[in-house]
């Protein structure tokens, strides 16, 4: 019997690549909600409480709604907006985590897909604080690059204007208040005590991100280098399909550079660690699209589903 599924948002980014990947496979019937509905509140909430799963790829006060339309008990929410990220009652969809993590995604009605910035951030800070490494109160600080399809369609089409102004042809540094949505998620799973000093740059380019922790070595708890927590990451990672980690010989790393586009369309993450004995840099790439974004919602579903966790997704 296949799972009905209704993407609420589907124009979206993030909803046009879901639907993407599901025409890939058979055990997935999707609901279609008429183009001149789908901001009409009854026609969402007959939608949504017709189907076994519901994705959510909407604004944050949208996103809200549409939760407050679920009636059916039965109806499995995955929400890839930022509304519900840190709300009690949420499972937070990184399952490679931990054990807790997969196991509130596998019983979950509610589910609540990380950022994309988020995913990098948490990826690196949330292991280096479960083993003790890291502590708490470390003034943590990070700098990220992305393509620019994170930012919406607005932001698509301005990048992919002829005319568009010169200043889109180099990187730009943004949220330059230090309000970035994604802040308030990246202390509160990674349970450090200060917000993270965050600094991204959108880029021109279509899809694909970096982000970096630099950490002081004698800030950490314990002897650390490069290689000692390339080591930790592989054994903290490991037999998971979608969180690589770099070899000690990695050709990517040896040469200097970290592209972030260097894993556009795949739908995993990769680990790097640089630096040398007094200042260390982690690093995380991937696409902000797929584990980003679509790839780890498809991923949730999967889990929630019982079948093979990488099911029409690239790895």
């Amino acid at each position: 019997m296949k799972t009905k599924v209704f993407i609420d948002g589907s124009e979206g980014t993030t909803g046009l690549r879901i639907y993407e990947r599901f025409k890939r496979r058979d055990d997935i019937e999707i609901m279609r909600i008429a183009p001149e509905l789908r901001k009409d509140p009854a026609e969402r909430k007959k939608m949504i409480n017709a189907s076994d799963v519901t994705f959510l790829c909407l604004p944050d006060e949208a996103a809200r709604e549409s939760v407050s339309l679920v009636e059916n008990e039965n109806v499995v929410i995955i929400d890839a907006s930022t509304a519900h990220r840190t709300q009690e009652g949420w499972a937070y969809g990184f399952p490679e985590l931990s054990d807790t993590h997969r196991e509130n995604i596998k019983n979950g009605k509610r589910i609540a897909v990380p950022g994309c910035y988020a995913t990098g951030f948490i990826s690196l800070v949330y292991p280096l604080v479960a083993a003790g490494i890291l502590p708490k109160d470390y003034p943590v600080s990070s700098f990220a690059l992305s393509g620019y399809s994170g930012a919406g369609k607005k932001t698509i089409a301005a990048y992919e204007d002829e005319n568009r102004p010169k200043e889109l042809s180099a990187g730009r540094e943004y949220a330059l208040a230090q309000q970035h949505k994604h802040l308030k998620e990246m202390k509160a799973i990674t349970g450090i005590e200060r917000t993270p000093l965050f600094s991204p740059i959108i880029d021109d380019y279509y899809s694909g991100m970096v982000v970096s922790l630099p950490l002081y070595a004698d800030m950490l708890e314990g002897e650390h280098s490069p290689q000692s927590l390339l080591a930790f990451y592989a054994k903290y990672y490991d037999g998971q399909k979608f969180v690589q980690v770099s070899k000690p010989d990695d050709e990517i790393a040896a040469s200097g550079f970290l592209a972030g586009n260097g894993l556009s369309g795949w739908d995993g993450l990769k680990i790097y660690v640089t630096g040398n004995e007094e200042r260390i840099v982690v690093s995380a790439q991937f696409d902000n699209l797929g584990k980003g974004a679509s790839g780890a919602a498809i991923q949730c579903l999967n889990i929630l589903l019982g079948c093979e966790e990488d099911k029409g997704l690239d790895l």
